[in-house]
């Protein structure tokens, strides 16, 4: 492995990521036969080749060049959270911080609790990210996740992942409504989300669909408080709407319970504002 220049990993990765050596020099601000050449200068160095092209011109990665996309990937990672670490680490309690979740538990729980958590640190912004997708913490897409997936272990060499709580599901409807009509039927989530717990739940409990199904929780809730049916919702949500009652469950399956992750980039939980945003997080599900 003589002549080895760890900076053409940076070339290695743009490579991979764009498919193509204009696409690569663009990423890099450089030009085609530049990256092409520094290419060959890798290859050359670990005696492989790294890419095929295909049909269509699109640079492949060979069985050894997707290994060495794999390790470069991580020395990105650990080079970014030296950087991190060292940065932020005699920084007081303020900057920017990204948070992604679910839009429900941003906007039941976390934006509510706001005003209280930037009042006492002034110098932080918090960019919220409502978002269900699986923002990617390695590659710095967002600071913190909270998260209802159990997180994958193979990240934890840079992830730590903790459980705050296990939410309780439970079903409701309209406050104000009666036994009868609408407020019978059951409110799910369209086919997309069909593999959620409590999108399962409800295809089994007893009784009919509503005509509406809807992909977001948000919308469940408005649903069943406008009167269009009941439907399952985390207790710790459901129970502080004052649109809706929690109804027995005499009868019906067993209720489901989601668990709630906190996830942070191990290098970057140690800064004063991270650690900041951690702790209100725990507090709000104590």
């Amino acid at each position: 492995m003589q002549g080895l220049d760890w900076n053409d990993l940076r070339y290695l990765l743009a490579l991979a990521r764009a498919g193509s050596f204009a696409g690569a020099a663009r990423a890099l601000h450089l030009d085609a036969t530049t990256a092409a050449r520094r290419l060959r200068a890798l290859e050359q160095a670990l005696s492989v080749r790294l890419f095929e092209r295909a049909g269509d011109g699109k640079l492949m990665p060979t069985d050894a060049g997707a290994i060495a996309i794999a390790r470069a990937e991580t020395i990105e990672a650990e080079i970014g959270g030296l950087r991190a670490a060292v940065e932020g680490a005699d920084l007081p309690v303020e900057g920017v911080v990204r948070l992604t979740t679910v839009p429900i538990l941003a906007n039941r729980i976390l934006v509510p609790s706001l005003p209280s958590f930037f009042a006492a640190h002034p110098g932080l912004r918090v960019d919220l990210i409502a978002d269900a997708r699986g923002y990617d913490l390695v590659r710095r897409e967002a600071d913190i996740a909270l998260r209802f997936a159990r997180p994958d272990p193979s990240l934890g060499r840079h992830i730590l992942a903790r459980r705050l709580a296990t939410l309780a599901y439970a079903p409701y409807a309209a406050a104000g409504i009666r036994g009868h009509g609408t407020a019978q039927l059951w409110l799910g989530y369209e086919d997309s989300l069909d593999q959620l717990p409590q999108a399962i739940w409800l295809r089994r409990a007893k009784g009919r669909q509503a005509a509406l199904a809807l992909n977001d929780a948000e919308g469940l809730i408005h649903a069943a408080a406008n009167g269009l049916g009941r439907t399952l919702l985390p207790r710790l949500i459901g129970d502080a709407e004052p649109r809706l009652k929690r109804l027995r469950d005499e009868g019906l399956p067993p209720l489901p319970e989601r668990e709630v992750w906190l996830l942070t980039h191990r290098d970057l939980r140690p800064l004063p504002r991270i650690a900041a945003v951690v702790d209100w997080l725990a507090g709000l599900f104590a």
